[in-house]
């Protein structure tokens, strides 16, 4: 009989459910979609009961094309940073699930950053103090709650991230615990003893009693209970941020491979040997925990596919779809340039209070440019992390692994290909954070032996070589840097505050010492 594991993709506009063989084949999938709402500006949110039920209606649908007994473990990955609390007697949510978008805690990271923290909690966590990672959110959740603080202390409330909330709903309230890659992402967690950090906890003001247990990615988390249409019984063998579980999907165990993962916002990854922190405004995560922890630079694009959509609202036009069709009318963007900092700009910027611009405005401007400048603009921001990681990384970058819903785009991925001078492989499968996801379940069940296996196994993609000449290729990156600075500029002259803060990363006048280089 086959042998199949049911991977959870719970991600911000859907969740999707994959059912793999023992070969890594997808052989079925299903998503359900999911509302997002925005109750302010800057303010993003999401209902965790439909979280959870959007998992179960996806995996009806793969569950009914297959017997029971013929899944061998399950996997779940999912949209990091997002955080949410809940009682831990009843399993009701107590307040929505804050998303990684949502901005509602700037302020307080503003205030940490003048208070001196910025440093600490980079060197413990390889975070900038930046109101998309989890912590300042859940400080603001906590305070919403009557007597919050006393009930967490007292063991009533579970902190969350969404890998938590899912496995808890899985196992009916049984287990509260989430994995390494996700716990790296909450700026919570000591990447130097792989423990929560009692510094970050007291300064962000979260009781540590309501922190979920953390395993490595691959382990045995528990066993399912019934849950509509998924039956008790099955082992849950891997829980991993989608991000990572992309970069495990590729099978990029090595330095030097890194991939970029095309959503609602991108991220950019690539393993490291040691624990490496940066010098050009990345992060540092885990990159997986498969018998031990492995560590990864990350940089992080706040907005990609999502700044495609926000153009097609622009111009009202049916979603992306219709913007690659307006994309393909003509050659170039005749100098049009659009900065997508719908919510800040992200790595390598890192600046919360930026916001977009779209510049190189002309009489002779068409819609079809500002469409074909949305799609570039993806492409421009996925270079300035790739040179960022370049210089860290330690090890030549000479092929970008792509996947996600927008790089189905073929002229956005020629374009990446053209304006990073590297080829570019699109995987073929529609799904590689689940693949990675249900990869370390197998191996922790023992459907696979070793990374090397996993390696062997076929990894099938599209190919894009850079055909753009080098004069043309530079003086395109150029015009983009020169629409980024305006926009760096713009946001500083109109918050001279923000000039008070502490700097969000640290370049290299703070010397070897303060990055630890691999403690």
């Amino acid at each position: 009989m086959t042998k199949f594991i049911l991977a959870i993709d719970q991600g911000t506009t859907n969740s999707k459910v994959s059912l793999f063989d023992e070969h890594g084949a997808l052989t079925r999938e299903a998503s359900h979609p999911i509302d997002i709402k925005y109750p302010q500006p800057g303010w993003v949110e999401q209902d965790p009961w439909a979280l959870w039920h959007s998992v179960e209606q996806a995996a009806g649908v793969v569950l009914n094309s297959v017997a029971s007994e013929a899944i061998v473990c399950m996997a779940v990955t999912n949209q990091r940073e997002s955080v949410l609390l809940w009682d831990r007697r009843t399993g009701e949510p107590l307040g929505p699930c804050v998303t990684w978008q949502c901005r509602r805690s700037a302020p307080l990271c503003s205030q940490l950053r003048r208070q001196g923290f910025a440093l600490l909690a980079y060197e413990h966590t390889g975070l900038t103090l930046d109101p998309m990672f989890s912590a300042g959110k859940a400080r603001w959740l906590l305070d919403q709650i009557p007597d919050g603080r006393q009930r967490a202390e007292n063991g009533e409330i579970c902190l969350g991230t969404v890998d938590a909330w899912i496995l808890w709903n899985l196992t009916g309230g049984k287990i509260h615990a989430c994995d390494m890659t996700n716990a790296s992402r909450t700026q919570l967690f000591n990447l130097h003893t792989l423990s929560w950090d009692d510094d970050l906890l007291t300064i962000f003001g979260l009781p540590l009693p309501m922190l979920p247990a953390v395993h490595l990615s691959s382990a045995l988390y528990g066993y399912t209970a019934a849950a509509g249409a998924i039956p008790a019984g099955i082992p849950i063998g891997a829980m991993i941020g989608d991000s990572h579980g992309a970069l495990f999907g590729h099978a990029g165990f090595q330095p030097g491979s890194i991939k970029a993962t095309y959503g609602t916002g991108s991220s950019l990854m690539t393993p490291t040997t040691s624990l490496v922190f940066s010098r050009s405004g990345l992060s540092t995560s885990i990159a997986w925990g498969y018998e031990k922890a492995a560590y990864c630079l990350e940089g992080n694009i706040y907005a990609t596919g999502a700044a495609v959509q926000w153009a097609a609202q622009l111009l009202q036009v049916e979603g992306p779809s219709a913007i690659a069709q307006l994309a393909r009318r003509i050659d170039e963007t005749g100098g049009v340039y659009f900065v997508p900092a719908l919510t800040g700009l992200g790595a390598p910027h890192w600046k919360d209070d930026a916001t977009g611009l779209l510049t190189g405005l002309r009489r002779s401007t068409l819609p079809a440019h500002v469409a074909r400048a949305a799609i570039e603009s993806i492409a421009y921001q996925i270079r300035d992390v790739f040179e960022a990681m370049q210089s860290d990384a330690g090890a030549p970058l000479n092929t970008l692994l792509a996947d996600g819903g927008a790089a189905a785009n073929d002229l956005l991925m020629q374009f990446e290909a053209d304006i990073l001078d590297v080829p570019v492989l699109r995987s073929c499968v529609s799904d590689v954070s689940a693949l990675g996801a249900g990869y370390l379940a197998g191996l922790a069940v023992g459907l696979w032996s070793s990374l090397d296996e996993i390696a062997a196994l076929p990894h099938p993609h599209d190919r894009f070589d850079p055909q753009m000449d080098a004069d043309r290729r530079a003086a395109l990156y150029d015009g983009w840097k020169q629409a980024v600075a305006r926009t760096v500029f713009g946001c500083g002259q109109m918050n001279p505050e923000r000039k008070k803060d502490e700097p969000q990363h640290y370049p290299k006048s703070m010397g070897d010492t303060a990055f630890g280089r691999g403690r």
